[in-house]
């Protein structure tokens, strides 16, 4: 899929949504479990959790190298929504992304978001082990961990939402950073929130354990991370972010072991879907294209990988990232012969066809997809994306729209859209797209502004006018509602 250029953003509601959104993650987190009925709700209700939790993801698309890959996107939030399923308390419709990071972590916050670093899916060898973390950060969400840690805190320890929010998104961001914030900020001591994140972590592992077995998944997978993370950092100075925010002491791992025993073994087969992922996270947002080349002509040749397939497919891609189309081309055709309806090969060679302007190709290609799959992300995407670059605007226009319907918080459709109205002069939709690009960042400022310059460029359309006050309203009250959270 093509990239996006990113946008440049300066916008003074950062501090607004920081002082308001990431209260729950920073006091002394003294907190036992809680009594039945009682879960954080009195302090922050699921509602609320719900609105701050948008806003938090809006600042880190805006803020955070979040991967707008929609190939990545639906195979992580597949993956994710597989343990959703199986899970207990699900309040949420759960949001799943991943963040071009090689250092290993993921965390979970308000509102079912949970954030997976690239590197960690990189560093997991079986998708059991990269299942297993992602089902501990939903047990932190559905068990409410951050909630209850607010609720803890306000008794305990009365602090202003203000005095703790911008510690707090560092420490989910950047925990190096954020954690020696927290401790200048909070007069509480380190061993405090240790404490309090042990007793957190081993629930959070009890939940997940559970959930991973419970989803067809190999239970082994999470005590298999916890060695790999531990042997890898096991004589390293600076432990990686996951472990400033998830401690993992021995006796972590060993109670991982014996509770993972309780469950019937489950050996799984390479999982294709999973190394796909790897090899195009490899391929394309690690390293260097001569360099990825020769490391997975390597794996081919000595048969070092877990399926052949994504070897090949991860070796296409560094063709294609090192500019030669045509080998990526030919590389990509005969994996799709053979699997047809593989998006992560479809993705590709979209991309590929259009390096090359075999638009006709292209196209071909995705109209036959859209018939099976209508309103697919990866397949309405790719076709707009390529009819776009064969200058077919009007249909990738009316694509986009009826995807938008379905799905208005996609980043990806408001932004391709937006370059479809520029590049046929509808001005007043370009700017009101544009807006809706804005909006998605958090940056109300600049999406009202956009608006108002929309407005400006219609002329005899009294409806449309009324539709772009309607949402300048609607963007002005958003705002001011984070006032109140």
């Amino acid at each position: 899929m093509f990239k996006l250029k990113p946008l440049i953003i300066s916008f003074a509601l950062a501090t607004t949504i920081s002082s308001h959104v990431f209260a729950a993650n920073t006091e002394t987190n003294r907190n036992k479990l809680p009594e039945i009925g009682s879960a954080g709700v009195s302090v922050l209700s699921i509602e609320k959790e719900r609105q701050i939790g948008g806003e938090m993801m809006r600042q880190i698309r805006a803020s955070q190298p979040v991967l707008n890959d929609p190939v990545l996107t639906e195979y992580i939030n597949d993956l994710g929504n597989r343990m959703v399923r199986n899970a207990k308390d699900v309040n949420y419709s759960f949001e799943f992304f991943v963040i071009r990071n090689e250092e290993l972590n993921a965390f979970a916050f308000f509102g079912g978001h949970i954030a997976i670093h690239s590197g960690l899916i990189t560093t997991a060898n079986t998708e059991s082990e990269l299942a297993s973390v992602v089902a501990h950060e939903i047990s932190h969400v559905t068990q409410r961990h951050l909630a209850r840690r607010l609720e803890s805190q306000n008794k305990a320890q009365p602090l202003t939402m203000a005095a703790m929010v911008s510690s707090v998104l560092l420490t989910l961001i950047n925990p190096s950073v954020g954690l020696a914030a927290l401790s200048t900020t909070m007069a509480a001591s380190q061993q405090a929130g240790i404490n309090y994140t042990r007793g957190n972590e081993q629930e959070a592992d009890r939940v997940g354990i559970m959930l991973l077995a419970n989803s067809g998944f190999n239970p082994q997978g999470a005590p298999d991370f916890f060695a790999i993370m531990a042997e890898k950092y096991r004589y390293k100075s600076k432990p990686p972010a996951m472990l400033l925010t998830h401690p993992l002491p021995e006796s972590r791992i060993a109670d991982a072991r014996i509770r993972a025993q309780n469950f019937s073994p489950r050996p799984l087969a390479p999982n294709l879907q999973f190394e796909l992922a790897k090899a195009r996270i490899m391929a394309r947002y690690e390293g260097n294209a001569k360099d990825n080349i020769i490391n997975f002509q390597q794996s081919l040749d000595k048969k070092r990988y877990g399926i052949e397939a994504a070897a090949q497919y991860g070796l296409a891609l560094s063709h294609y990232e090192n500019k030669d189309f045509q080998t990526a081309i030919t590389q990509l055709e005969a994996l799709l012969r053979d699997d047809n309806k593989n998006l992560f090969y479809v993705d590709a060679l979209t991309d590929a066809y259009i390096a090359v302007k075999a638009f006709d190709k292209a196209i071909t290609m995705l109209a036959e997809l859209n018939l099976l799959m209508p309103n697919n992300q990866v397949v309405t995407l790719n076709y707009a994306n390529v009819l776009n670059e064969a200058e077919q605007y009007s249909k990738a226009e009316t694509l986009l729209q009826n995807f938008l319907v379905i799905s208005p918080k996609n980043f990806i459709a408001q932004d391709l859209l937006t370059q479809v109205y520029r590049k046929q002069d509808k001005m007043a939709l370009m700017h009101a797209t544009k807006a809706e690009v804005y909006a998605l960042l958090g940056a109300y400022p600049k999406a009202v502004d956009e608006l108002q310059t929309a407005y400006n460029f219609v002329e005899d359309n009294p409806l449309l006018k009324k539709r772009m006050k309607g949402r300048i309203l609607q963007l002005q009250e958003q705002q001011e509602k984070l006032k109140r959270l």
